[in-house]
């Protein structure tokens, strides 16, 4: 692949060229040159946009597809296709398939899927065997495959002493387990978040403790057994208090926050639409304003667009029986720039990396070329043609975005959309 991306602003902090517009050119995937009215000898393909820019490529840390069992809901070739389109170069792949990932030939079989796609895919595996909560899964074995974390995806670990057994285990072979915190028994029935617009609609309540409490044993866990651990799309003021105060220990803890939660809250429920069914909750304005306070000071680690499609038969439902999940890649960066600044966006949509161990190239000379391509400016309404996934279960539509998403190049690859 050769090419020559022209008048460029480049967003990269760890980069000499940061905030500089030049020409970048790349050849057999590799940027060779980066300076300004570059001059390309030989058959160089030419990429001019308006007002474009480009930074590191994005990596999405939370990403269920369907592939294998739920091939209706989506594809893994399709899916990274429609996560290249919308400007992301990594993924990684939560285990909840069917059969659910949690041994070394599904790690395998998901990984040579996603073989010569400009989208690299990252397997995480289930902490345990079919997610089910009971035993420990073949964590070393799928960390020799390619698993890059071990979690059982929107399921809360109830054994406390078998996550705890996980945490120690996996530090073995520096693994990181994650932890979704929400207590079940808690939970109970509740669909929504518990509060005032819930007790309007007659629909059973989520509390915010449900969350709060979970995370705090895990905390304590953590604290115990030492090791890393992932806490995955926290949701409520008091998860980024008691997050805030383990970092301040020194627990080796990190988090997420999902693009749904930094942009909508529970008020969204008003006409019953389950396209806003979706766990953890959405939350108030409060929490809301609490989590983007947190992504801000640093607290908030990633953001991830928590992206789950879910087949109509499963989402045009009665609420109270409509699956849990909103698809999330084809609006995340506009999502995001409607309420955060951009230098913020792409610091964690990249931020990632570093958690799940995965290297990610800055934009220098020498360096593999691993772009996202977007003009951060224009706004417009997300609508259903701007929906690329098989499933359309967006909590997006009808909102208004930001910028546009041009693409990526990335393994020597462009996708544009």
């Amino acid at each position: 692949m050769n090419v020559i991306i022209r008048a460029a602003k480049i967003i990269d902090a760890q980069s000499t060229y940061h905030n500089q517009i030049v020409d970048i050119l790349i050849a057999d995937g590799v940027i060779d040159k980066i300076g300004t009215n570059i001059v390309a000898l030989g058959n160089f393909e030419e990429i001019k946009k308006e007002n474009l820019h480009v930074s590191k490529g994005w990596f999405d840390s939370s990403v269920s597809l369907g592939e294998p069992g739920f091939e209706d809901r989506e594809t893994i070739a399709n899916g990274l296709t429609v996560a290249a389109k919308s400007g992301f170069t990594a993924i990684a792949l939560q285990p909840n398939s069917y059969p659910v990932i949690d041994n070394q030939s599904q790690i395998l079989f998901v990984k040579n899927k996603a073989l010569n796609s400009a989208t690299a895919l990252y397997p995480i595996g289930a902490l345990t065997k079919g997610s089910e909560g009971k035993d420990m899964a073949e964590l070393f074995d799928m960390k020799n495959a390619g698993a890059v974390a071990f979690g059982d995806y929107n399921k809360s670990q109830a054994n406390a002493n078998l996550l705890k057994i996980a945490l120690q285990y996996v530090q073995d072979f520096d693994g990181l387990a994650i932890a979704y915190s929400q207590d079940e028994m808690i939970k109970g029935n509740g669909v929504v978040n518990e509060g005032i617009v819930s007790t309007r609609l007659g629909l059973k309540g989520i509390p915010n403790l449900a969350e709060e409490l979970q995370i705090t044993r895990n905390l304590f866990l953590l604290e115990y057994t030492g090791g890393k651990l992932h806490i995955p799309t926290i949701s409520t003021a008091k998860s980024v208090a008691l997050i805030k105060d383990a970092k301040a220990k020194g627990i080796a803890v990190t988090c997420s926050v999902s693009v749904h939660h930094l942009v909508l809250t529970d008020s969204k429920l008003e006409n019953f639409d389950t396209r806003f069914k979706v766990t953890p909750p959405l939350r108030t304005e409060e929490d809301r304003a609490a989590l983007l306070e947190a992504v801000i000071d640093g607290t908030i680690d990633m953001i991830t667009s928590d992206h789950n499609p879910i087949d109509i038969e499963h989402k045009k439902m009665e609420f109270d029986t409509a699956k849990d999940g909103t698809i999330g890649l084809e609006s995340a960066f506009g999502a995001l720039l409607t309420v955060l600044p951009l230098d913020t966006v792409i610091e964690k949509l990249t931020a990632g990396t570093t958690t799940f161990n995965i290297e990610l190239p800055a934009i220098l000379e020498g360096n593999l070329a691993n772009l996202s391509l977007f003009n951060p400016e224009g706004t417009k309404t997300f609508s259903k043609a701007d929906i690329l996934s098989k499933s359309k279960n967006s909590a997006f539509l009808g909102t208004t975005v930001q910028g546009t998403v041009y693409g990526v190049i990335n393994q020597n690859k462009i996708i544009l959309s």
